[in-house]
């Protein structure tokens, strides 16, 4: 089985995800809805040409967590749309969601998950194929009231407990530093995303890219743009979005891990 990131390119409809008036569109549908309602703060932005939303979490005062299996069955849930379904009966949905790391082909992650304190993937840290294996990769731990963004080696020296982790990889900021094996001219371009987080880990910002981007250019929208000195890599042929107050809502393959807000509805 290989990682998502290794799968052939995603074709974009030109009639989605590549279409910017229908998501303005779809946006003013959606803020008709009863029960659409968005924790995170979520905006677009543009940064050294290229078009980017960002969004943006505060870990004091929201819930973030992983989705993965479905509890009753155990199989992927694999979409925006079943997490909801898995939290409306308790009277919660996403605020925003994206994918949350690299998969085989049965969705299962490919380097460390842990959901809900139940670890169901060990940590990877020997370099592999693919984006995953271009080391240093690294895991976003979730605690209490806070979300940080740790290279792989310094997290197993640390011995930190996640109640909620998710290891992916290439890292794209290393302690202020761009990942040593970007190319500022390099020519794969992909739609990419992924997540920083503030030194004191009360903040974390996630993006997607709107036009294709290179690393170079993805990891300096987070040191250069966002100020974040710690950055990760999520992926970039499945890199979908969950955001009402924007009317976005991408469409596209099943996921694997899947990370997002938890509100009220």
């Amino acid at each position: 089985m290989r990682p998502a990131a290794s799968f052939p390119k995603m074709m974009y409809s030109a009639t989605w995800t590549n279409s910017r008036a229908l998501r303005w569109l779809m946006a003013a549908t959606l803020l008709l809805l009863p029960g659409v309602l968005s924790a995170a703060e979520c905006r677009q932005t543009q940064f050294d040409g290229a078009a980017y939303t960002l969004c943006e979490v505060d870990l004091r005062t929201e819930e973030l967590r992983l989705f993965l299996n479905a509890p009753d069955t155990g199989k992927p849930l694999g979409s925006f749309y079943n997490i909801n379904a898995l939290l409306e009966p308790q009277g919660q949905t996403l605020g925003f969601a994206m994918n949350a790391g690299m998969y085989h082909s049965n969705r299962a992650p490919v380097g460390l998950y842990v959901e809900d304190g139940q670890q169901s993937m060990r940590l990877i840290t020997n370099a592999g194929p693919g984006n995953f294996g271009l080391l240093p990769n690294g895991v976003l731990c979730l605690r209490k009231g806070r979300a940080d963004v740790i290279e792989t080696l310094t997290f197993e020296q640390s011995g930190i407990t996640c109640p909620f982790a998710t290891q992916s990889g290439p890292m794209l900021v290393i302690d202020g530093a761009l990942h040593p094996r970007f190319l500022r001219d390099s020519d794969s371009l992909h739609i990419r995303n992924g997540v920083g987080t503030t030194a004191d880990g009360t903040r974390a910002v996630f993006a997607i890219s709107d036009d294709p981007v290179n690393f170079h250019a993805f990891g300096r929208l987070f040191r250069d743009h966002l100020k974040l000195s710690q950055a990760l890599y999520f992926d970039g042929n499945i890199s979908r979005l969950y955001a009402p107050q924007l009317g976005r809502n991408d469409l596209g393959f099943p996921m694997g891990p899947i990370i997002g807000t938890v509100v009220a509805r």
